[in-house]
């Protein structure tokens, strides 16, 4: 069993928690993912790590309540306990790999829409505390679904935000934002975008006429966390990959974003059906009660 040691929601639907889980934390690099089951018959979930403490033995989790499962982990409190908290899994961010020497000068942009500015945020806090200057752009469709803002404030060079309807910072899409600060002299050796898939891909599409480099996260493909469901299975400079065990980060100029986001409508079709029917078992277990009584 793995404690929770703190629950709180960062906006509406999405829930932070912070795992007791010494062994993943000792372990754990920027860009991995863990797998989390609430109880003995749950689903697999994998969730990118948010942030991790050695010391503590803590890891960090972000779940934004989507389908049946992951409304199972948030109803979790502090205190409870998940059954299952496998990993870390996954390649690490590239550049944790990198030689100092090679790091130090490149400048490198964030780019985060909505709960993707979760597994963002240990990769830039990753790069302070080597020294590397990182600037990140959150987005959001309002301020009320902003999340990270300060933790990111304290890591980042400097902190731009983007919302749709203009209720904070920059009125408009991430890339818009984006090429606003290319046109304003802002230099950028790499671009990391993670987010909805739509965003990533214009996001990708945007930084491509600029000829940076672009890395994206295919977290949200991933089902079973091993590459034994072929549920990730995304194609990537022609080539098949599986995100699970050969990302989750892949370049982000090479994805077939349009096969990957039919992949994710099978899902979401799938998760509708599951939703029905645990709303069905829900209304007749409270008949049930009723009738008792």
């Amino acid at each position: 069993m793995y404690p929770i040691l703190e629950k709180r929601y960062l906006a509406e639907g999405i829930c932070l928690m912070k795992i007791l889980a010494p062994r993943v934390a000792r372990s754990a690099k920027p860009g991995q993912f863990v797998i989390v089951r609430a109880t003995e018959r749950g689903e697999r979930i994998p969730l990118t790590v948010a942030d991790f403490d050695a010391e503590a033995g803590s890891v960090t989790i972000v779940t934004q309540t989507i389908g049946v499962s992951t409304r199972k982990i948030c109803a979790l409190e502090a205190g409870e306990a998940l059954v299952d908290f496998a990993g870390p899994l996954g390649h690490p961010s590239e550049f944790v790999g990198m030689a100092p020497e090679a790091l130090h000068g490149r400048r490198y942009l964030f780019i985060a829409g909505g709960v993707g500015t979760a597994p963002v945020y240990p990769q830039v806090k990753w790069l302070h505390e080597h020294g590397i200057a990182a600037d990140v752009i959150i987005g959001a469709k309002t301020r009320d679904m902003l999340i990270y803002t300060d933790e990111m404030r304290a890591v980042a060079d400097r902190l731009y935000i983007a919302t749709d309807d203009g209720s904070e910072g920059f009125r408009g899409l991430v890339t818009q934002l984006f090429e606003q600060l290319v046109a304003e002299g802002r230099h950028y050796d790499e671009v990391v975008a993670i987010g909805p898939m739509i965003m990533m891909k214009f996001v990708a599409l945007t930084t491509k006429k600029y000829g940076i480099r672009t890395t994206v996260s295919l977290n949200a493909l991933m089902v079973d966390g091993t590459g034994m469901c072929g549920a990730c299975r995304v194609t990537v400079g022609g080539r098949t990959r599986f995100t699970c065990v050969e990302g989750p980060e892949f370049d982000g100029h090479e994805v077939d974003f349009d096969e990957a986001m039919r992949r994710q409508g099978m899902y979401r079709t799938e998760e509708q059906r599951r939703l029905a029917i645990e709303a069905e078992r829900t209304a007749g277990h409270v008949c049930k009660i009723g009738l008792d009584r």
